[in-house]
């Protein structure tokens, strides 16, 4: 029996080494040479400090930012620790509830919007943590946006299309708008 647990523990050891400790740095390295602001977690500096990532959406609920999509993570929203999809399937009435509330809030924070919602304001993404809305959510809180800053319109669309991202590699997805970069191109602009 010892004589077979001797190579099996080396064994475990060995691949220990491999698959927990030099794999790993060996990826965060290479990570670092490559992508060395997406290794860091893309975060963005204002002043010298960070104010967030470019990867997890933040919560913004004042009239005069683009809020973000809604987060599916408890016990507090946008905590990247707790990344997971809400699981409330589209008869549940925790969803139904929470959906209505998000519409009031939209509604209640620009009540002359009579434009159709678009569903990634109501709705939270698979991870909880989507930093980016669609350009049609960002159009439709552009209103609420220009008001609430006392700026034109026009001002507020143009930053939009500054900040807009085409789909992935040019065909995955569908253009976007980072909610984060968004609202601090809103503040630097004043």
């Amino acid at each position: 029996m010892s004589s077979l647990l001797r190579p099996a523990l080396t064994l475990f050891l060995m691949l220990s080494l491999m698959t927990g400790v030099a794999y790993p740095l060996a990826m965060t390295g290479i990570a670092r040479l490559i992508f060395p602001q997406q290794a860091a977690g893309s975060l963005i500096e204002k002043d010298g400090k960070p104010v967030g990532s470019l990867l997890i959406g933040q919560a913004f609920s004042d009239p005069g930012y683009f809020w973000s999509r809604p987060s599916a993570t408890s016990p507090m929203p946008y905590n990247a620790s707790a990344s997971s999809g809400s699981n409330l399937g589209p008869l549940n009435p925790a969803l139904a509830d929470a959906v209505k509330q998000r519409i009031e809030a939209l509604r209640t924070a620009d009540p002359g919007n009579n434009a159709t919602m678009p569903a990634d304001l109501v709705y939270s993404s698979a991870s909880g943590l989507d930093p980016h809305i669609s350009v049609a959510a960002a159009d439709y809180q552009a209103g609420r946006v220009a008001r609430a800053r006392n700026v034109p319109l026009e001002r507020v669309h143009a930053l939009i299309a500054e900040h807009s991202e085409g789909p992935l590699l040019g065909f995955l997805g569908e253009p976007r708008v980072n909610v984060l970069a968004l609202n601090l191109a809103l503040d630097a602009a004043r």
